[in-house]
């Protein structure tokens, strides 16, 4: 993310410009380790928060404790924000992982300037919670800085049980501030997860966790994102996975289909010629051009979502109202028909 930049979501950077801002910060980053092909990278922290004027983004401030993230799902739209640090690679996302410094410190300065009522999101181009946080512990110090506050509507969003670590600091931050968890479960399917997230903990993990944490009176919710269309968009699949956060005790369930930007095609597309050839065509077809689908699909998720949702006494994430984190929304000039 360009950090404090009032900029739409996805800005390009043009090829052959002189490294400037945080891709020159990036350059200049020392090598921390190198391991089963991941490379930690220091990188100067100016900024934690990033103000988003998105207008259809569902919060105002994000905070991104690494850049890059791990996990390696090859769907995930975040992949971009790597190309702001000339690292054009959709694999360098996975691979080189950079590590801000003194991100606590920074924070306690900034945290001024957030106003009543503004949205804090946690998580919106990396996982907190990826392995790299179990040895620098950059989210841990966000969490303890915002423990000695109070006031704040901060949410996060991971797909690591990890987070189990920190029960007790989200436990003192949520007694003086509103908190939410929000949990990415794409599949119940451990198999197929371990396709398309293949280095994120197991969905039973992951459940174990919305436990873990909703016993602890910590509220928290299952994010069914993104619903990949032929592949976890039937009706049973997703009954499945909504049945299983609200067996897990889930406060609420959000769905949103797949989002696939340019840089993230060139990662997801190969994915999808090994293991679900037959849907090639479709994919190519109704995301030529475009990283959304249609309206009408997005009514047709939402519809089933909400029917489970009931039936299973869970409660909806209401975005206009409660602002939380979510993948982004499209606008209606992006929508074209995904097709029957």
């Amino acid at each position: 993310m360009l950090n404090m930049s009032s900029c739409s979501l996805f800005p390009q950077l043009q090829p052959g410009e002189r490294l400037v801002g945080i891709a020159k910060l990036a350059a200049e980053g020392e090598a921390v380790d190198e391991g089963h092909n991941v490379e930690y990278i220091t990188l100067e922290n100016r900024s934690v928060l990033t103000r988003c004027l998105a207008p259809r983004m569902p919060f105002v401030w994000m905070i991104n404790p690494y850049r890059g993230c791990e996990f390696a799902c090859k769907y995930c739209y975040a992949r971009y924000t790597h190309e702001f640090m000339e690292l054009r690679d959709g694999l360098d996302f996975e691979r080189k992982i950079y590590v801000k410094q003194n991100t606590a410190w920074v924070l306690r300065q900034e945290l001024k300037k957030v106003r009543a009522g503004e949205d804090i999101a946690i998580g919106t181009a990396t996982d907190p919670y990826q392995p790299a946080e179990r040895r620098f512990g950059i989210t841990r110090a966000i969490l303890e800085e915002f423990a000695r506050h109070q006031g704040f509507d901060i949410g996060l969003v991971t797909k690591s049980n990890l987070i189990l670590r920190d029960i007790e600091v989200l436990k003192r931050i949520a007694e003086n501030n509103l908190l939410s968890i929000h949990i990415t479960v794409t599949t119940t399917n451990t198999d197929l997860a371990r396709i398309l997230e293949p280095r994120a903990p197991r969905p039973d993990l992951r459940l174990l966790a919305v436990q873990k944490l909703t016993e602890a009176g910590i509220r928290t919710g299952v994010n069914v994102c993104p619903v990949l269309p032929g592949i976890t968009d039937q009706p049973l699949e997703l009954e499945k996975t909504i049945k299983a956060a609200a067996e897990a005790g889930a406060a609420y369930v959000h769905a949103n289909p797949l989002f696939l930007k340019p840089c993230s095609e060139k990662v997801f597309m190969p994915c999808l010629e090994e293991k679900f050839p037959q849907l090639v065509p479709l994919y190519k077809k109704r995301y030529e051009g475009r990283a959304y689908l249609p309206e009408e699909y997005h009514k047709r998720i939402s519809t089933l979502v909400k029917k489970y949702g009931e039936k299973y006494r869970l409660g909806l994430r209401n975005l206009v109202k409660t602002r939380k984190p979510s993948m982004p929304q499209p606008s209606e000039q992006q929508l074209q028909m995904f097709g029957t």
